[in-house]
């Protein structure tokens, strides 16, 4: 209890902010034009990968999407945070899914960045190189 007798309220935990900044990002894309397909598609393994959100485009493109969330700009901001190894898990996990597929579609990796309530769509932000 603080010192006017008030229970704090318990801190948000990452994994809870993580959901919101996805249920966020899904629905400005629906908003697009983007249908959702799948929802945090993982690999199995360690080192392997995740899709927040993968989605169809109205050309027919599957779309991976990578959402990140930060309070504020500081230390690089939301897009500071998706380095070459985190596009190198998220290219993992896409190959992995289209390994299922008997025609794969044209593909692109987009990322949707929220830094408080601003919301930035970054489209085809990097390739699976």
């Amino acid at each position: 209890m603080d010192f006017l007798g008030k229970r704090p309220k318990p801190a948000q935990s990452t994994t809870t902010r993580g959901q919101q900044a996805e249920d966020a990002a899904l629905a400005y894309l629906q908003r697009q034009g983007l249908r959702l397909i799948e929802r945090n598609y993982r690999t199995a393994g360690r080192g392997g990968g995740e899709i927040d959100l993968i989605l169809r485009d109205r050309d027919g493109s599957l779309v991976f999407v990578e959402v990140r969330s930060r309070n504020t700009g500081r230390y690089g901001g939301a897009g500071g945070s998706i380095g070459t190894t985190k596009q190198g898990r998220i290219v993992l996990a896409a190959r992995h899914y289209l390994a299922r597929l008997a025609a794969p579609p044209p593909c692109r990796f987009d990322v949707v960045l929220l830094e408080g309530a601003e919301l930035q769509w970054l489209k085809a932000a990097f390739d699976a190189q």
